[in-house]
């Protein structure tokens, strides 16, 4: 809270003091500690080319509201947006009690399951949502799947505020025939099986083809490339799954094609993960030069950062390399290519049986695409994964939820219609951004609930039992929550089984086994 003087931290004076301080323009602050189909073929249409305690200080008039008990607020979801929502209320407010509920009984969301595997420092946020998960006003509650084991109703009935932060867990379909063949796979879910989500364990990808196509130019593509292309050696160093480090081992995958509906100035990915493409170590990038016509001309019009991320596209495209690069490129086993002005049309599985001795009888995918003049490309490929978005889910039906934006209706965060209902996150704006978006979009929807609680919108003045009143309920349905301590077992076995081998942690696969380490 913002005020003019900080006179004293306590509850050592009176009410009528305050209050009389208050009178007199003063503003302050009270503190309360509580405690298989192995060959494809996809079809594009290539577009036009796009170039383009209980005291609260509201504000130093000396208005204030008194509550005759603590704030309750119940945050489902415990990624990004769920652990800076937490950190906000918490900080911001002394007394309020946060409570965060999470499906699987481990926290921390896409930082665990969608954080690419070679991004270690990425993954440091989670020692701050630590901090955060093991605070006296916070609990982390674990193993309880909202809008099945737990109602968002029962939720608002237990807590004096409910916020949504469950994330987008579901991905954007492509709307093409063929979408749905054996060997066409999600980004969502090729990266949950690398990164150990359990319910993609089972994807079980065939990576023995030369050529992948992945659809979509975002950072996720890039991770996704970058791992089918990045040596051995290298992955055998961070947390990726032990079954995807040995699949990946055993692949056959040599050129990954990253095709795109836009141009080279629309490429979606950051500059910082575009970098790591161009230097990544085996690899090499082959690119069509039509696809850059008139680009340089066009940059003239566009912001820097954007005009910085094509220069480095057109460099890596076009210019030719120095010597060091020249002779590393040389070397390079391994291939990458960005497409541009190309929209998928139709996946088609083609079985064709070789006539030569040393050919097997194989299976293609072909990717159908439309050219800019309206023709139709083929594109033999063994692997296609789509990765052109997540979205967001409804998970109860008592939540307001536009199907078609895939988010929760709101007005900064408050759920509309809904009093004393909050989401952050991409449940709140769609996926878009990275964590840091995530955490000012969170810290947003985080001020408007301490706004209401401030003026009143949210009703302090009941007293709300919060988990004590849940717990029940769960006991009943036969659910066991997992408490922040279980997950610090669950975290422990994986960082040991981890070092035994030289990387950071090997992570637990299926929940059954996380509970039986709980449970041990």
């Amino acid at each position: 809270m913002i005020g003019q003087k900080l006179l004293f931290s306590g509850l050592r004076t009176s009410a009528s003091r305050w209050i009389n301080r208050l009178n007199e323009g003063e503003t302050f602050l009270t503190h309360v500690s509580f405690k298989k189909v192995t060959g494809i073929r996809i079809q594009f249409k290539i577009d036009s080319k796009y170039v383009l305690g209980n005291f609260y200080c509201i504000n130093g008039r000396g208005q204030a509201s008194f509550s005759s008990c603590s704030p309750k607020v119940c945050i489902v979801g415990s990624g990004p947006a769920g652990f800076y929502t937490a950190h906000h209320v918490i900080k911001a407010r002394q007394d309020a009690e946060v409570d965060i509920y999470e499906r699987l009984p481990v926290p921390f969301g896409l930082v665990r399951f969608g954080v690419a595997p070679d991004h270690p420092e990425v993954k440091n946020v989670i020692n701050t949502f630590t901090q955060t998960a093991k605070h006296s006003r916070c609990n982390f509650y674990g193993n309880i799947n909202v809008g099945k084991d737990v109602s968002v109703e029962e939720l608002q009935q237990a807590y004096h505020a409910v916020v949504l932060s469950y994330g987008a867990e579901d991905n954007r379909k492509m709307g093409i025939p063929g979408e749905d063949l054996a060997g066409v796979y999600s980004a969502k879910d090729f990266v949950g099986w690398y990164n150990g989500l359990p319910s993609c364990q089972k994807l079980n990808p065939d990576l023995s083809c030369d050529t992948a196509v992945i659809l979509g130019q975002g950072n996720v593509a890039l991770d996704v490339a970058r791992i089918l292309l990045s040596p051995i050696n290298i992955l055998k160093k961070t947390d990726i799954t032990q079954p995807a480090l040995e699949a990946l081992e055993k692949s056959q995958v040599r050129r990954v094609l990253i095709v795109g509906r836009r141009g080279p100035i629309q490429i979606a990915c950051t500059i910082k993960e575009l970098r790591e493409m161009a230097k990544l170590p085996g690899t090499r990038p082959e690119m069509l030069a039509a696809d850059f016509d008139g680009i340089t001309e066009a940059l003239k019009n566009v912001p820097r950062p954007r005009k910085r991320l094509t220069e480095l596209l057109l460099k890596t495209a076009l210019e030719v390399p120095n010597e060091e690069e020249q002779e590393r490129r040389s070397k390079a086993s391994r291939v990458w290519a960005f497409q541009f002005f190309r929209s998928p049309v139709e996946v088609l599985a083609i079985k064709y049986t070789g006539v030569k001795s040393n050919l097997k009888q194989l299976e293609f995918f072909h990717v159908s695409a439309s050219v800019l003049t309206g023709e139709l490309e083929d594109v033999p490929c063994g692997l296609i994964i789509s990765s052109i978005g997540y979205k967001s889910t409804l998970i109860d039906p008592s939540v307001p939820f536009d199907s078609h934006k895939a988010i929760v209706p709101n007005i900064n965060g408050r759920v509309q219609q809904v009093a004393g209902l909050y989401c952050s996150g991409w449940l709140k704006t769609g996926p878009t951004g990275v964590i840091a978006t995530t955490m000012n979009n969170s810290f947003d929807t985080a001020k408007s609930l301490l706004d209401d609680m401030a003026s009143g919108t949210v009703d302090l003045s009941a007293s709300k039992a919060g988990f004590h009143s849940i717990t029940g309920l769960l006991e009943k349905r036969g659910v066991k929550p997992v408490l922040f301590s279980d997950w610090e077992k669950i975290d422990s076995v994986e960082t040991s089984k981890g070092e035994a081998i030289g990387k950071p942690r090997e992570k637990i696969l299926t929940v059954q086994e996380m509970l039986q380490v709980v449970h041990k």
